[in-house]
């Protein structure tokens, strides 16, 4: 059924938050959510600026004053909760999450990343991609496990690798597909199409999703805006 109001959301962030933004637009746009923080583990990050030239309510919460991984996270679980969201988003969030905080958390956690998983797993996937001589890239939308980048992926983008790509424009054709699937999943979810089963699988439209959807064969309209 689809749900009638925003759903209350956080977002994640580290870096440059181009992401975020595209989030922030596309809500503006109908999207159904509403994003109420924005946390940051690194202080300067720009992401933080975009977020608040939008209004949005952002928290600094720097790993490094923690001795160790898990007290980072009860930490940062501390400060999301006081937002109660209803989905929380991982947008160029650069941290290694405990199983503790997966869980806490499951069902409604969500990460974009640069590859086309379960290719290319962790960091520096454009150059990854470039060194295999692989003819396809991409990008990918998945629910969060406690298995690094290896939760169910629901969509995904296809971006072709052109002769002389080096990893800085390869990165930059897959963030413009970056911004335009994790806001479409996005909508699946807020709309209650899109939940993660007790099985651990993905439904879309309670038809379980064996394979990822790819953004190139969503030919109904409905489907992409």
């Amino acid at each position: 059924m689809v749900r009638q109001t925003p759903v209350s959301t956080l977002v994640l962030i580290s870096g440059g938050g181009s992401n975020l933004q595209a989030l922030i637009d596309e809500s503006r746009r109908g999207l159904p959510i509403a994003i109420d923080a924005v946390i940051s583990n690194e202080p300067q990050a720009y992401g933080l600026v975009r977020a608040r030239d939008a209004g949005v309510a952002t928290r600094v919460l720097c790993h490094r004053g923690f001795p160790d991984r898990q007290g980072f996270d009860r930490a940062l679980m501390r400060l999301i909760d006081e937002f109660r969201p209803g989905l929380i988003l991982l947008a160029g969030f650069m941290r290694i999450l405990t199983p503790a905080f997966v869980a806490r958390y499951r069902g409604r956690l969500f990460n974009i990343h640069p590859s086309l998983l379960p290719d290319f797993r962790g960091l520096d996937t454009h150059r990854r991609a470039l060194a295999a001589g692989v003819r396809v890239h991409g990008a990918s939308v998945h629910y969060v496990t406690a298995d690094l980048d290896g939760g169910p992926v629901v969509l995904q983008a296809r971006v072709p690798v052109l002769p002389g790509d080096s990893p800085e424009v390869l990165s930059e054709r897959v963030l413009r597909q970056e911004h335009v699937i994790y806001p479409l999943a996005v909508r699946w979810f807020a709309e209650g199409r899109l939940v993660l089963g007790d099985d651990g699988r993905p439904y879309l439209d309670g038809q379980v999703l064996d394979r990822p959807r790819l953004l190139e064969d969503l030919t109904d309209r409905n489907q992409v805006v």
